[in-house]
């Protein structure tokens, strides 16, 4: 049986990265976030297929992350993961792209975007860390998992405002995938605490998120435990071409629990920028 998780593995500057390459166009770079045992589709399957009606959607495993090789130091940081970005867009002949991140991956979208501003056209950004803010017991428990069904089904009821969405099902193949071999290992050496630290270390610096001038998208639930609404109030503060939508009766899976809708939203703010192209 085909495991949909695995897309295709590519030599990225000797790193062997799984990636989900489909659909023609214009590129469009997705990041997920850091929950244990993700995958790139995980957390973008219900918005891929749309996506790539139009444009080319490539959704790598980060360096460390699902199907992705595992460094052998355990050693992760912004500045690894950023590279990792970057040599894949390098590998695949990219030289610029839409990027969407989600979370973890927002941070990582926010900062490639301040380091690299050539290589990116438009933003887009989903319940995205990249300014400071207190860490919440939500994200805390995510960073700080311990492989049990219990806890997994516990976290994804935090991920989730509809908690109708989490089923017992999907909490084992949740958990399932977080104790696959070396998973766990890599993840409890990503976020070790105290935790607050590495909020800190994945939030850029003010002057340089307001020196910013992608247009950009920004997408949060309202409900959201994990990462507060005020970061993406922050970050459409900072952010000089900037807009907002948050969705009401929705927590930390907006690409989840309205993925019609953030779909739509996202194909729709794309397009704009097709548009101005032609």
């Amino acid at each position: 049986m085909t495991n949909p998780e695995i897309g295709k593995l590519i030599d990225v500057k000797g790193v062997q990265t799984n990636v989900h390459d489909i659909g023609k166009g214009f590129p469009v770079l997705m990041i997920h976030g850091s929950g244990p045992g993700v995958t790139a589709w995980a957390n973008w399957r219900l918005v891929m297929p749309t996506l790539s009606q139009q444009r080319r959607v490539i959704a790598p495993d980060m360096l460390g992350f699902g199907y992705t090789e595992r460094p052998t130091n355990q050693q992760y940081s912004m500045d690894r993961w950023i590279q990792h970005c970057i040599d894949l867009l390098d590998t695949l002949g990219i030289e610029k792209t839409d990027l969407v991140g989600n979370s973890f991956g927002g941070a990582l979208a926010l900062a490639l975007t301040i380091r690299h501003p050539k290589r990116v056209r438009r933003l887009v950004l989903m319940g995205s860390v990249g300014v400071p803010f207190e860490i919440t017991p939500a994200l805390d428990e995510v960073w700080g998992y311990q492989p049990s069904l219990e806890s997994m089904r516990r976290l994804l009821d935090l991920f989730a405002y509809d908690c109708s969405l989490v089923s017992d099902d999907l909490a084992e193949l949740r958990y399932h995938a977080s104790i696959r071999p070396s998973f766990q290992e890599a993840f409890a050496a990503m976020f070790p605490a105290p935790r607050q630290r590495w909020v800190d270390a994945m939030a850029s610096q003010e002057n340089d998120v307001r020196s910013i001038q992608q247009e950009t998208l920004i997408i949060h639930g309202r409900e959201d435990q994990v990462i507060p609404l005020q970061t993406s109030l922050t970050l459409a503060q900072w952010i000089v071409n900037a807009q907002l939508h948050v969705f009401g009766n929705c927590g930390h899976w907006t690409q989840i629990e309205h993925s019609v809708r953030f779909t739509q939203l996202v194909a729709g703010f794309l397009a704009e920028a097709d548009q101005q192209q032609s």
